[in-house]
């Protein structure tokens, strides 16, 4: 347990150098957030009775998935690994004696936190002060904040354990993009990235509830804005707990699968 630890503290230590980085994508993420949230003032405005949500919930929604978007997305997947796999470096990491799924898997949630830690505080802090119903608002009250703070946890290891798949997978590529590509497009859609599952049709939302990809950015958000309590949020946090299980379970099979007929290019 020591040896992963370390590899999480240096990997840590890493992702926060890249402060430039982290406040090019400070100002995409404002003015994205603000543009979302127009956009569905504008819906609202059409026809409040058919929103799903609260205007302040969906403005807390949309600015806490902005705070948290290297976290929770598959966009904040770790390049660093495709690199090794593709030029053949992977050899060095298959000698170190400790588990490779291990080593990626804590040094993958390291980077996520790092980068998401450089940019939400300004974020958060930022956006609390914008007037409702535009702004950050705190949550409904401190069990609710709790829980999301849990649910948060469960989401970055289901993030994490799907973006382990998504490197293994790519032992049988020549390049990642397309498999990369496919993975955040599909992430994103059924997460509540592009639309907030509230907003689906009532069948395919309760489909897409059921997904892995709903046990990420979708349940911690929601719970945060008060949009999700109750047996429902029990539900859909139990849910987090079975992908992030199984999820974990299937990726350390394919990685034995995979690694014993592993080829090694570059050089």
């Amino acid at each position: 347990m020591r040896k992963y630890l370390a590899f999480f503290r240096l990997r840590f230590n890493m992702g926060l150098q890249y402060r430039a980085a982290a406040l090019g994508g400070l100002v995409c993420q404002f003015f994205w957030g603000a543009m979302a949230i127009l956009a569905f003032k504008a819906f609202h405005d059409t026809d409040p009775a058919a929103f799903p949500m609260s205007l302040p919930a969906m403005a807390s929604y949309i600015w806490l998935q902005q705070a948290l978007l290297t976290l929770l997305s598959m966009m904040g997947i770790d390049n660093e690994f495709f690199s090794v796999i593709e030029n053949g470096n992977v050899a060095y990491e298959l000698c170190r004696p400790v588990d490779v799924y291990g080593m990626w898997f804590t040094r993958s949630a390291a980077t996520r936190v790092s980068n998401a830690l450089l940019r939400c505080v300004p974020v958060l802090l930022v956006t609390a002060l914008i007037p409702a119903p535009y702004g950050l608002m705190a949550p409904p009250d401190l069990p609710t904040f709790l829980w999301f703070l849990l649910s948060l946890a469960l989401a970055l290891a289901v993030i994490t354990a799907m973006g382990m798949i998504v490197y293994m997978i790519t032992f049988h590529t020549i390049t990642p993009r397309g498999v990369r590509l496919i993975a955040v497009n599909i992430c994103d859609f059924f997460s509540g990235g592009i639309v907030p599952l509230p907003f689906f049709p009532e069948g395919f939302r309760q489909f897409s509830e059921l997904l892995p990809f709903s046990a990420t950015a979708n349940v911690p958000l929601r719970i945060y804005s008060g949009d999700l309590c109750g047996p429902e949020m029990v539900r859909l946090m139990l849910l987090q707990v079975f992908w992030a299980a199984a999820l974990i379970a299937a990726g350390k099979l394919i990685k034995q699968r995979e690694l014993r007929r592993v080829t090694i290019q570059g050089g």
